[in-house]
């Protein structure tokens, strides 16, 4: 199997474990494990698609990738009793579906347009739509509001798989240095709290407090 081919397997299968998990933290039915894991496995890859003029999007081009997403479902349906902690796995396995998924969504963008700015857009865009679409949908904080870093892990990876391939490296290497390298920020940012500085200013007022 061809290593994007691979990657894009890769993205849709852990992004739809994690939106199973998600299903399993609400305690809800199969349905919803079928749902919630459908829509994070596909949601990055569909705005990608869609970004580019990319039609019909690749789910529908190959039905393939929703069987993945109910496979997948069923099987965290049917084990998901058995985790000793399913929120530390869903942000270990988000981890690295926005590895393989920065690389996959940076590579269709450098195909589509050769501009590597688009590339490093396709890339972000595809390895944390999926997440952001599954916490709105699941009810739960956003991984966007988590102080670690989480969307520049996924530009870190894309550039570098961007950069390696401008320099003229093989796919297959080019590809293992933007997922290793969007795997050890994002990791470490789990692991030691790692973030970006933010803004100085306080909290925003309620609205009720300005009317």
């Amino acid at each position: 199997m061809p290593i994007l081919e691979f990657l894009d397997y890769a993205g849709v299968a852990v992004f739809a474990a994690t939106g199973a998990l998600s299903a399993s933290r609400k305690q809800l039915d199969i349905i919803g494990y079928l749902f919630l894991a459908s829509a994070t496995g596909i949601g990055g890859g569909t705005i990608r698609d869609l970004v580019l003029g990319v039609t019909p999007v690749f789910w529908v081009v190959n039905p393939n990738f929703i069987i993945v997403c109910a496979a997948v479902a069923i099987a965290v349906f049917l084990t998901s009793h058995l985790l000793e902690s399913r929120y530390r796995l869903l942000v270990w396995l988000d981890a690295m579906g926005l590895s393989a998924y920065c690389v996959m969504g940076a590579a269709k963008g450098l195909a589509a347009t050769g501009s590597p700015i688009v590339a490093l857009v396709t890339g972000t865009l595809t390895a944390t739509f999926g997440g952001v679409l599954r916490d709105l949908l699941a009810g739960e904080p956003s991984v966007l509001l988590r102080p670690e870093i989480y969307v520049s892990a996924a530009l870190i990876g894309a550039s570098a798989f961007v950069l390696a391939s401008m320099l003229g490296l093989p796919l297959a290497v080019a590809s293992a240095l933007g997922v290793l390298t969007a795997f050890a920020v994002r990791g470490g940012a789990l692991r030691y709290g790692w973030m970006l500085p933010t803004g100085k200013a306080g909290p925003g007022r309620d609205p009720d407090d300005v009317m």
